[in-house]
C-alpha cells in the first residue's frame, strides 16, 4: 500500500481537494489541555512489596507513552483522509458538440416596421430579432460565429470567430437602413458562400433573416442557391415580420401596410435547393422557437481540449488509520492483560 500511495504522490499528485481539514490535527492536543487534571496516582498506602509495586508501574508508564504514538499517526492518516487527496488521471479529450454558422441580418428599411411585441412594449422588428439573436448568441459558448449584414448591398462585420462578444457589439450597433433602404437577398448569400467555402464539409452554414423580397444586388436568389449547393452550403431562412403586435391606438390595433410582403416561396426554394429549413416567424416567440430549433439541427460533434480527471486518493490513507486504530487496540488490551497478571 505504501509504494502505491508514494508512486500516487509522484505522479501527478493534484493536491488536497479541502485542505482546510488539516485544522482538525491539533484537536486531540486541545483536548488534553481542556480537560481537567487526573488526580495523583501516588500510592495512599505503602506496603513492603510496594517497590515490585513501582517496578510494575514503570513498565505500564512506558507501554501508555508508546502506545500514544500509533493513535497519534491514525489521527494524521485520518485527517489526511479527510482532506480528500486527489491524483490527475491520464489526460482525456471529451466529445463536444460546436456549431460553426453564419448569421446573415436584413437591414433594410422594412425592418423599421414597429409591429413586434418585446417584454411587453410594442418595437421595430430589427430589435425584436436582435434580442432573439443576443439569446442565441449567449448560449453559443465555444462555437464560430460570423455576422453578415444586407440591405442594397450585403456587408461582413464579423467573420467567423469564437469571440461572441465581437459578434453582438456588432449586431448592437446596426441599425435598419444602415445598408440600404432596399434588401440585396441574392447578394448577400453569394458573399456568405464565399466566406464559408473554406470551412470544412458539413459545418458551411448559413442562417438568414429577412423581412423582404430581393430588390437590389446583381445576384439573383435562386442563382446564389445554385452557387451554395456547389460549395456545400447548408441555408436555413428565415420570414419574418407580418401579423406581429402592430400599433395601436386607444388599445386597438392598427394594420401596417406592407407587413405581409416577404417572398416566402423564393425562402422555401433556397432552403430546399440547400439541404437547410425554411421558417415562418410572424411575432417574436415564434423567432425565439426557431433560434432554438436550429440550436438543436446544427450541432457537430469535435474533440475538446484535454483535460486530466481527479482521482480521489482518500480511501488510502483512510486504511492505513483503520489499521493503526486497531493495532493501537489491540496493543491497548495487551498492556491492560500485563498488568492484571
Amino acid at each position: 500500500m505504501s509504494g502505491a500511495w508514494v508512486a500516487a504522490w509522484q505522479e501527478g499528485f493534484a493536491g488536497f481537494a479541502w485542505p482546510w481539514a488539516w485544522a482538525l490535527l491539533p484537536l486531540p492536543l486541545l483536548v488534553r489541555l481542556l480537560l481537567p487534571a487526573r488526580r495523583s496516582t501516588a500510592p495512599a498506602l505503602r506496603v513492603p512489596w510496594s517497590g515490585r509495586l513501582d517496578g510494575v508501574a514503570g513498565v505500564s508508564a512506558r507501554h501508555a507513552r508508546i502506545g500514544w504514538v500509533l493513535p497519534l499517526l491514525a489521527w494524521v492518516l485520518l485527517c489526511t483522509a479527510a482532506a480528500r487527496p486527489q491524483q490527475l488521471g491520464q489526460a482525456q479529450s471529451p466529445p463536444r458538440e460546436a456549431r460553426q454558422m453564419m448569421l446573415a441580418v436584413d437591414l433594410s428599411g422594412s425592418m423599421s416596421e414597429t409591429d413586434m411585441e418585446l417584454g411587453g412594449q410594442v418595437v421595430d422588428r430589427l430589435t425584436a430579432a436582435k434580442a432573439v439573436i443576443a439569446d442565441f448568441l449567449d448560449r453559443r459558448a465555444g462555437d464560430r460565429v460570423g455576422l453578415l449584414v444586407f440591405g442594397q448591398r450585403a456587408y461582413m462585420l464579423t467573420p467567423l470567430t469564437l469571440d461572441r462578444d465581437s459578434v453582438r457589439l456588432q449586431l448592437r450597433d446596426s441599425v435598419a437602413g444602415l445598408a440600404g433602404r432596399e434588401t440585396a437577398l441574392g447578394d448577400a448569400i453569394g458573399l456568405a458562400v464565399k466566406r464559408l467555402r473554406e470551412q470544412p464539409e458539413g459545418q458551411r452554414v448559413l442562417i438568414l433573416l429577412t423581412d423582404g423580397v430581393n430588390t437590389a444586388g446583381v445576384l439573383d436568389p435562386v442563382k446564389a442557391a445554385e452557387l451554395a449547393q456547389a460549395e456545400g452550403v447548408r441555408v436555413h431562412t428565415i420570414a419574418f415580420g407580418g401579423g406581429g403586435a402592430a400599433l395601436s391606438l386607444f388599445g386597438v390595433p392598427l394594420p401596417i401596410q406592407g407587413g405581409e410582403e416577404v417572398d416566402e416561396e423564393t425562402l422555401r426554394r433556397v432552403a430546399a435547393m440547400t439541404g437547410g429549413r425554411f421558417f415562418r416567424a410572424r411575432d417574436t416567440a415564434q423567432l425565439a422557437g426557431i433560434y432554438s430549433e436550429l440550436d438543436r439541427l446544427e450541432a457537430v460533434a469535435v474533440a475538446a481540449a484535454p483535460v486530466r480527471p481527479r482521482i480521489e486518493r482518500y480511501p488510502w490513507p483512510l486504511a492505513g488509520a483503520l489499521v493503526l486504530a486497531m493495532l493501537a487496540f489491540a496493543a491497548s488490551r495487551l498492556t491492560t492483560g500485563r498488568q492484571v497478571a
